[in-house]
């Protein structure tokens, strides 16, 4: 495909200006590129929760540490992140998550030979500072590769990417984790050793097949040991693999040249830095925006990741049975991110963020609500109305940032803590009793993801009918 055909892929957004720089279209690919990398980790380490849960018999609480980990590293290193490229460049910040990235990726071995909850928790955090510096870097340089006019569509576009890395987490998860997991065996067997279970409601069974591996722990520990080192051994292959793949694409981005599209060109001072901050501050849309943006996150991550916990203790299915159905989600958002993008040419950003949050609610009521698949029906459904929110809140929240867009992105990207702080609110919600006696605490406890959606619907609204026509 000549260059000309490559250029009319990324057409142009309107009669005015193209959607990517001219000499901007090579790295434009290669940033978005690196999209799907956090998609992939996210969603490979969404289902540990629970096999973690099984694994080392601890409590969905507990277990749910998991994601508290994973996204603490953005919590941790986005601010720190942001200043290191503002300083440096885009690329030094691109090269120095790829090696967090790596590293955090291999620190699974040692964890999974010492066989420690808390060592997967330090890789996971030391794996997510190294996606810290990778979306901190990336979304600032995608909006800037191009006119600002165009900039919420490239960050879209980019964005429409990261799915494809998320749906290939979730297959791994699926078939290389869940379906090889030990103790997903033990389970299986245990059901079918007793068929009376099939008279009794899923969350009962749960329950009676978590009683019975405990059981076995005390009973036999040694065999118990075993079947959990296997377990770890599967678990820590994706990380693996992963990591030898960010090795590779650490050195293709060392040896080729990325335009510096920084204006700036001396180190940024204590003074810039809080001149920056108070800028940004008296900024009502951006300030509004982050904390859509950490509602949002912690929406996203509470309905994929707990989408497992609903489908074995309200329908009935088996861990890797309701991870499928994960799969299924995802599909769909990634088919409405390219539906949604193209809507964009016909609607405001702000509008169709609202519209999207209320269908969310909507849905989420009906998880709530509604029992068996139709409630699991509604869970998958939400995944068409979180497509756009992320890039659409983020492209809202930096519009006409110039240099201080780095720092401004930092906030957003440091607003991913919401997947640590609320996925751990939803899970003592499941361990506790129902909010409503007479629906299961886990079909109550998304009352949390329904709290978010109001939420980004209020900022929605806000940027639509009140921060837009004065720009």
């Amino acid at each position: 495909m000549s260059k000309h055909t490559s250029s009319e892929v990324l057409a142009e957004s309107d009669t005015k200006h193209s959607l990517v720089a001219p000499g901007m279209l090579i790295p434009f690919l290669m940033i978005t590129a690196l999209f799907p990398l956090w998609g992939f980790a996210n969603d490979v380490t969404n289902p540990l929760v629970k096999a973690f849960k099984d694994i080392f018999l601890i409590s969905n609480t507990q277990s749910s540490m998991v994601q508290f980990a994973f996204y603490l590293g953005y919590g941790i290193m986005a601010i720190p992140a942001a200043i290191f490229i503002r300083n440096y460049s885009y690329k030094a910040g691109i090269l120095l998550g790829l090696v967090l990235y790596a590293a955090g990726a291999i620190l699974f071995i040692p964890a999974s030979m010492y066989m420690e909850f808390n060592f997967f928790l330090a890789a996971l955090c030391i794996l997510t500072c190294g996606l810290a510096l990778l979306e901190t870097t990336a979304n600032p340089y995608v909006l800037s590769m191009g006119h600002p006019d165009t900039a919420t569509k490239r960050l879209n576009l980019a964005q429409a990417f990261n799915p494809i890395g998320s749906l290939t987490g979730m297959f791994v998860a699926s078939t290389l984790i869940l379906n090889k997991l030990q103790v997903e065996e033990f389970r299986a067997a245990e059901k079918a050793a007793h068929p009376e279970y099939n008279d009794l409601l899923p969350s009962v069974v749960d329950g009676k097949l978590t009683e019975a591996l405990k059981s076995f722990s005390v009973d036999d520990p040694i065999a118990h040991q075993a079947m959990q080192a296997a377990d770890l051994v599967t678990v820590r292959g994706p990380y693996v693999a992963i990591a030898t793949i960010v090795t590779v694409l650490f050195f293709i981005f060392l040896f080729y040249k990325l335009p510096n599209t920084m204006s700036h060109k001396a180190p940024l001072t204590l003074h810039e830095l809080k001149a920056t901050f108070a800028r940004l501050f008296k900024n009502k849309i951006y300030r509004e925006g982050v904390i859509a943006q950490a509602f949002y996150v912690g929406s996203q991550i509470m309905c994929w990741t707990f989408i497992i916990h609903y489908g074995m203790t309200v329908v009935g299915l088996t861990s890797s049975q309701a991870q499928n159905y994960n799969i299924i989600a995802m599909s769909i958002f990634l088919v409405s991110r390219f539906l949604c993008t193209f809507l964009l040419g016909y609607m405001k950003a702000a509008q169709l963020l609202m519209l999207l949050a209320i269908g969310g609610s909507s849905l989420i009521v009906g998880v709530i609500f509604l029992n068996g698949f139709a409630g699991l029906y509604c869970l998958i459904g939400v995944s068409a109305c979180m497509s756009l929110m992320f890039p659409t809140i983020y492209g809202l929240a930096l519009q006409n940032m110039g240099d201080d867009a780095s720092l401004a992105s930092a906030g957003l990207v440091m607003a991913i803590v919401g997947g640590a702080l609320m996925p751990p609110l939803q899970a003592s919600l499941i361990d506790a009793e129902p909010l409503i006696q007479s629906i299961p605490s886990v079909q109550t406890s998304f009352i949390m993801p329904l709290i978010c959606f109001v939420v980004i619907a209020i900022f929605g609204y806000r940027a639509y009918f009140i921060h837009q026509p004065r720009r």
